[in-house]
């Protein structure tokens, strides 16, 4: 049915907006889930009322995120897994539809890098490239891959991929050219899926300080600091502020959101 002055669908939720961003009822899968934007992502979406299923490598970082979910009255089963193992994402996919007989929600979180160097592109080894690849890309790829199995329509899928897809990368060449394979993957799967009623977006982090950040990136307090004050808004992100972009973006709020890349970065 159309208002027949604007020519554009009814909307019955209209008179509550704040409602579409709920997520009751829903059940969400995120990788990377133990600690940093995943952990964040996990405790957003359980704050929004979703039972989520969580998935990491270490099993005491679950139960943190799992008990935290559990106080907020909601529903967390925990997958210890190596999200490049080959049966990793299926297992997550199974283990969703066993427990809660739906699977409304993926947030493709887990990613990085487990190399502490960096290199230029004359150098780069095909290890790291690699390796690369297969952390921060070929998992998404496969996730959407299962996930438009049994997803119903107004299902989400959501990368989190990175501000470094989206300007020069300068030694990070192989992270930057998976994320930038994450945004790609987003376009071409709205057209795909977007039949099926399954929305394909990805958030793109600036500078969002985890322990990551520090054992892997190299960062200190001085050069963070230094870093804070490029950013327009002269804040430093949160693993709050990217699970509030994948709450919109899982909720019936961002029901007519797809193909998109959601930069949440301060400006930078």
């Amino acid at each position: 049915m159309t208002d027949a002055w604007t020519h554009t669908p009814k909307d019955p939720a209209a008179a509550d907006l704040m409602q579409l961003f709920r997520l009751d009822g829903r059940v969400a899968v995120v990788t990377g889930a133990g600690r940093g934007i995943g952990r964040g992502i996990a405790l957003g979406l359980a704050d929004a009322g979703a039972d989520v299923v969580i998935t990491a490598r270490r099993e005491n970082e679950l139960d943190e995120v799992a008990a935290r979910i559990a106080e907020r009255g909601r529903r967390a089963v925990k997958v210890v897994a190596d999200i490049t193992a080959d049966d990793a994402v299926q297992q997550l996919v199974d283990t969703a539809m066993s427990t809660f007989g739906q699977l409304d929600v993926w947030v493709s979180n887990a990613g990085g890098s487990e190399h502490q160097g960096n290199f230029p592109f004359k150098d780069f080894p095909d290890w790291h490239w690699d390796a690369q690849i297969a952390l921060n890309l070929r998992p998404h790829f496969k996730a959407a891959r299962a996930c438009m199995q049994v997803m119903k329509p107004g299902s989400s899928i959501i990368g989190i991929s990175s501000i470094a897809a989206l300007r020069p990368a300068v030694n990070f060449s192989a992270y930057a050219a998976a994320k930038s394979g994450m945004n790609s993957l987003a376009h071409t799967l709205s057209v795909e899926l977007g039949p099926l009623g399954i929305r394909t977006n990805s958030v793109s982090p600036g500078n969002v300080p985890t322990e990551s950040t520090y054992t892997i990136g190299g960062a200190t307090d001085a050069t963070l600091a230094a870093a804070e004050k490029m950013i327009p808004i002269k804040r430093l992100g949160t693993p709050s502020d990217i699970a509030a972009a994948v709450v919109w973006l899982a909720s019936p709020a961002g029901s007519w959101v797809t193909g998109q890349n959601i930069v949440v970065s301060g400006g930078q």
